[in-house]
């Protein structure tokens, strides 16, 4: 098992108390509430600072743009979020730990069938400002437009768009609760939630934070932690090459 040296303890969290940041937003990761947060994600927050050796404290956001914020001014040590180019350059990543996917909804009559119907002049998809698949999208389409909320549900429904993007277990959910709807079921995209810490950490402090992911997914940690959470333990992601 990595336990972590001196010098990896003193760099991650340099105040004697391991911060870390929760996005509550994604069902898939965390729940709860910011005094009694649960998830995979907590777990795994408890779990680094055990192997510290000091305490955790969480603090709890309802984004992810929200979460990322706190990492990158300094006010967490450690970050659950999905790796993507627009946040790669003030967090270093770790492998993922747990891999889900962007889906899109769109209304019972939409002529939409598959995720790259979606890419065309006159689409208008609502989006949660700021999530992994907002960066995506914005970064990929050539045709459609991204609008985005505070939820991009309620963006959808409030401005009549023509597709709703979202993370598939929450969105799968939404179409149940409104019967004029339909999900597209391929994916559009691969989410890959991973570990992160500020780029200003030591590569020895990265390197740590490696390969404890690692240990965890290969040990049935992260499927355990998945399962208590009441999620899918097919989510957990496949070991990095190298290890």
């Amino acid at each position: 098992m990595t336990i972590a040296t001196t010098d990896v303890i003193e760099d991650l969290a340099p105040t004697g108390v391991l911060r870390a940041s929760i996005n509550l937003g994604n069902p898939v990761l965390a729940h709860g509430t910011e005094r009694e947060p649960g998830g995979v994600t907590v777990a795994i927050a408890r779990e680094v600072a055990a192997r510290l050796g000091m305490p955790v404290e969480f603090l709890c956001f309802d984004a992810a743009r929200t979460s990322y914020e706190a990492m990158a001014t300094g006010l967490a040590d450690l970050c659950f979020l999905a790796v993507e180019p627009a946040r790669e350059a003030d967090v270093a990543f770790t492998a993922p730990y747990v891999v889900i996917e962007g889906v899109y909804a769109v209304p019972q009559d939409s002529s939409i069938g598959t995720a790259a119907d979606v890419d065309r002049p006159g689409v208008r998809i609502g989006v949660k400002r700021g999530s992994a698949y907002d960066l995506f999208l914005t970064r990929t389409l050539r045709h459609a437009a991204v609008v985005r909320g505070e939820e991009g549900v309620e963006v959808f429904l409030a401005e009549g768009l023509e597709v709703a993007a979202g993370i598939r277990q929450p969105m799968t959910g939404f179409v149940a609760a409104h019967p004029g709807l339909r999900l597209v079921d391929e994916r559009f995209m691969e989410i890959r939630q991973a570990v992160g810490t500020t780029r200003k950490r030591r590569p020895e402090t990265v390197a740590f934070l490696r390969e404890v992911v690692e240990e965890l997914k290969a040990g049935g940690f992260v499927a355990a932690a998945l399962q208590d959470a009441g999620q899918s333990t097919t989510l957990v992601a496949p070991p990095a090459q190298g290890y």
